[in-house]
């Protein structure tokens, strides 16, 4: 490897610097523009200065085509996968063989993800997979389970798995012990300088905690999707978001078998230029991988000569390639290029460096999230799953200055007294549901620490900032929020009387269905064994009975909603409040929208790890401009782009409930390829005009009072937790601990019901043994009475021992009638009447599992509780930038975090 420079040298041999020495150290005293705003680092970036956003890829033009959830985006995946003719390249994170396309899977066993591969490999197509192999001690991927699944369908699939994470002879598990297992022990302090660059950074082709995290696919060279959502568990998914799905009418009609549940974003590309980024990774990969021990099983991709050489060193490129590749791109360049109507400006944009694709680093993708935000001249729109970014240099350990860049443009909005509007949609808890207190969420409270610490918190935050510039309210120019819904599952009396007649109960019904389909990794994932008889039974008798009850009722806040009174359910009412739930929609997006002219659509996250370049790989796209549609801004005429637009609009449309219910059984135009048909989108209708114009005060009301009421119920009903009522450890236990089920709580049940088990089975055996006791006795006595042996005295004695051993257990109740009434007592005088001792009677509630109704908010039962969930519209819901503000540190409970646990988890 030749070094580009000396500092860039340093790092590469100390990536981990930024532990060890801080923010400045990271770049061995480079300034990169997206960790330093104001600085320019063309000079670091030589052979790509005619590209945009110093890309490795010249801009170009071509069609684009959106797709919002997983429902739409995997049909079309599925028609372009059926249609393969040469050659399948895919990039992931995570893949799962036994993913299902289309759904139910009941009904699409041909669509499973390793049966579609499978056949595409034996009509001859080359199927090329790329995905992370993850650390096992830390994730659950099971890349090696895909790696073996696939490609023992066929000899032309082919999986990597990279990067390869412990050094030859290296016993990463006895230098890290336990912290193997929970990082929050780990003591970079004891640890040995070879162990910190093991764990951290690389050793050779060594990295341990960044990971690949592109989602790409492509067919035949002609069509690629790329955006938010990889090939696996917990991406596919409605743009109503159901939560419910307990079938007890007709099992097949199961959507998520084993519950994979999630969202995102997703595009897909048609003649867009050239995508050979994916074959240099594969080449990439290939020589540092296989290139010499396995050449026979794994080959080189076909790549053109001008991609290829962009991998090279500075010297090479310099000469020959400078000369030849600069010559034929400099006319493609963003000032140069030749304007054309009827296609879109698409960039594409990465974060890479030597460990991931063996590139000098590159973070073009950072740029370009920074180029359009300063740009932007009405509204900036980011989805994210994560908001990790800094304001200055005294945020450590977060380095990317994405945050700078908004504070920046709103301050000239400020100035400049311009109507000027950023919303950010981002999950309310990053990847944990459940007790936010526990010691198992302390990971989930870090990352919650440094979204508000770059939100709204520690002196450096966008908010604070803001205020420090003189902008008394910074929410008239930059807001946040969530996504949060409800369901209702179907355990009406249906289920009950289909049990009842089929003789075996709905989960181990459903158990043998979702094995049948493949839920989990393996064909037995719930550990049936193969088995389909409850499921037969089951399903048979459940088509004679009546289900007058919906599975789901999601379609009540979205567009054409029935009544949620109107809602038959075939039960008693505890029974349906019980089976109401709430849960947080967790956006798994990575998409920013400017002035409806300009997109930002791709894998990567809003933070250090996405963003730097240096840390996890990823590939974004710049979509601007094309076809363009009449619309408003502020009130005023305006010229979008139509792609823009009508994604933008599609998207506020769904969060406020203003799009029907979708289907997964009924496609439409927008579901499939965009070398089918481009985006359908109903221009005028009431829904679009309501979103039209996103600075209008009109919407802005939509909006903003849509949020607000949907937070209030929620609230109320479900007591979802971050909330802003809760600022302190107290209020988190009085608003949530109170109410719901802790994981504490749930062992403590189960160790009182095994205790109780064993009591009863101990005194149902003593009782037994005493009981035959005396039946063999007066038995024996029988036996010999029956043979004439013993004497009128032997009988009288025999008598009155049977007498004295029923006397015994006789006493033997009564003692144990006495115990039972004496804990009785201690129980009832440790609960007396708390007025005698002059304490206040606080009656504890009920506690239910997390996401059920809090039943104490509703004395009015059922009907007050549908009648006030009947008043959600959407999913929209406020960001609590309150929750827990009054705590010093909310990723100090129990345990703290180090500096090792800061970096990866920014």
């Amino acid at each position: 490897m030749e070094p580009d420079s000396q500092a860039s040298e340093a790092h590469y041999h100390t990536p981990f610097k930024k532990v060890e020495a801080g923010i400045e150290a990271l770049f061995g005293g480079e300034k990169h523009s997206h960790a330093h705003v104001g600085h320019v680092c063309d000079h670091l970036h030589p052979e790509h200065l005619t590209n945009r956003y110093h890309s490795f890829a010249p801009e170009t033009t071509g069609d684009a085509k959106w797709f919002v959830d997983g429902c739409s985006y995997f049909y079309a995946v599925s028609e372009a996968l059926e249609r393969a003719q040469e050659s399948i390249c895919i990039l992931d994170w995570w893949l799962s063989p036994e993913l299902y396309l289309r759904r139910p899977p009941s009904k699409n066993a041909q669509y499973r993800l390793d049966a579609m591969l499978k056949a595409a490999a034996e009509r001859g197509v080359i199927v090329n997979i790329i995905i992370y192999k993850e650390v096992q001690a830390a994730l659950t991927l099971d890349s090696a389970h895909t790696k073996k699944a696939l490609e023992a369908l066929h000899s032309n699939i082919h999986v990597f798995r990279h990067p390869d994470h412990i050094p030859t002879g290296y016993d990463l598990r006895s230098e890290f012990k336990k912290a193997f297992k929970d990082l929050t022990h780990f003591d970079l302090a004891k640890a040995s300088h070879a162990a910190v660059k093991a764990i951290y950074g690389v050793t050779g082709d060594v990295v341990l905690y960044w990971a690949h995290h592109e989602k790409l696919l492509i067919v035949d060279n002609k069509i690629c999707f790329m955006g938010g959502l990889d090939l696996c568990f917990g991406r596919w998914d409605t743009n109503s978001h159901p939560i419910a799905d307990a079938h007890p009418g007709d099992l097949d009609a199961i959507v998520f078998p084993g519950q994979d549940y999630n969202n995102a974003r997703i595009f897909d590309f048609s003649d867009v230029g050239d995508w050979n980024q994916n074959k240099h990774r594969w080449n990439y990969l290939y020589e540092a991988k296989y290139g010499e021990k396995d050449g026979s099983k794994y080959k080189r991709m076909d790549t053109p000569d001008t991609i290829e050489e962009i991998g090279k060193t500075v010297n090479q490129a310099v000469g020959s390639l400078r000369k030849r590749f600069t010559r034929g791109l400099r006319g493609l360049g963003r000032k140069k290029i030749a304007v054309r109507k009827d296609k879109l400006d698409i960039q594409l944009t990465r974060s890479c460096t030597r460990w991931s694709s063996g590139h000098r680093t590159e973070h073009s993708i950072a740029n370009a999230y920074v180029d359009a935000i300063l740009k932007a001249e009405h509204f900036i729109y980011i989805e994210n799953q994560f908001f990790i970014t800094a304001t200055s240099s005294k945020q450590h350990p977060v380095v990317n200055k994405i945050g700078a860049a908004i504070v920046q443009r709103i301050r000239r909005a400020h100035t400049n007294n311009e109507r000027f509007k950023m919303w950010v949609v981002m999950p309310a808890v990053p990847a944990f549901a459940g007790d936010l207190k526990s010691n198992d969420a302390l990971g989930t409270r870090a990352i919650m620490k440094y979204q508000y610490s770059s939100i709204s918190r520690g002196g450096h935050s966008i908010i604070e900032r803001l205020q420090q510039a003189g902008i008394e309210d910074p929410s008239e120019y930059i807001s946040f929020y969530n996504l949060r819904n409800f369901d209702r599952i179907n355990t009406s009396a249906t289920m009950e009387v289909a049990e009842e007649k089929a003789g075996v109960g709905y989960e181990e019904a459903r158990k043998e269905h979702d094995d049948q389909v493949g839920a989990g990794h393996f064909p037995q994932g719930e550990g049936t064994g193969g088995t389909t008889g409850s499921y037969e039974k089951y399903q048979k008798q459940a088509q004679t009975v009546v289900d007058k009850t919906k599975d789901s009722i999601v379609a009540v806040y979205m567009d054409g909603r029935e009544e949620l009174s109107d809602f038959a359910w075939d039960g008693n009412a505890e029974a349906e409040m019980d089976a109401f739930v709430s849960e947080e929609l967790y956006i798994h997006s990575k998409l920013l929208i400017a002035d409806d002219r300009l997109v930002i659509c791709g894998s990567a996250n809003l933070n250090d790890r996405s963003q730097l370049g240096t840390h996890d790989s990823e590939i974004a796209v710049v979509i601007e401009d094309g076809p363009q549609v009449s619309s408003t801004m502020n009130g005023k005429p305006y010229q979008a782009s139509k792609f823009a637009s009508s994604l933008r609009r599609e998207i506020f449309r769904k969060h406020l409930g203003l799009l029907p219910h979708q289907d997964p059984q009924k496609p439409n135009a927008n579901w499939h390829p965009i070398t089918d048909a481009p985006n359908e989108y109903d221009w005028g209708s009431p829904g679009d005009v309501l979103v039209r114009d996103p600075l209008h005060p009109n919407f802005s009301n939509l909006w903003h009072g849509t949020a607000r009421s949907n937070t209030e119920i929620f609230r109320r009903a479900f007591h979802p937790v971050p909330d802003n009522t809760v600022r302190t450890w107290k209020d988190y236990d009085e608003f949530f601990t109170a109410h719901f089920k802790t994981p504490a709580d749930v062992k403590k049940e189960e160790h009182h019901a095994s205790k109780k088990e064993a009591s009863a089975t101990a005194a149902t055996a003593t009782k037994s043994k005493t009981v035959d006791a005396a039946n063999a006795t007066a038995a024996a006595g029988k036996e010999d009475e029956s043979k004439g042996g013993p004497s009128d005295k032997d009988a009288a004695f025999k008598k009155e021992e049977e007498k004295e051993l029923l006397q015994v257990v006789e006493n033997a109740k009564a003692l144990e009638q006495a115990q039972v009434e004496g804990d009785i007592a201690t129980i009832e005088r440790a609960n007396e009447d708390p007025k005698k001792n002059g304490k206040t009677e606080q009656k504890q509630p009920e506690k239910v599992d997390y996401g059920h109704v809090v039943r104490s908010e509703f004395p009015g039962g059922i009907k007050e509780l549908r009648e006030w969930l009947g008043r959600v519209r959407g999913s929209l819901v406020q960001m609590p930038l309150d929750f827990l503000v009054d705590v010093d540190d909310i990723a100090k409970t129990g345990l703290t975090l180090n500096s090792l646990t800061e970096e990866i988890y920014t």
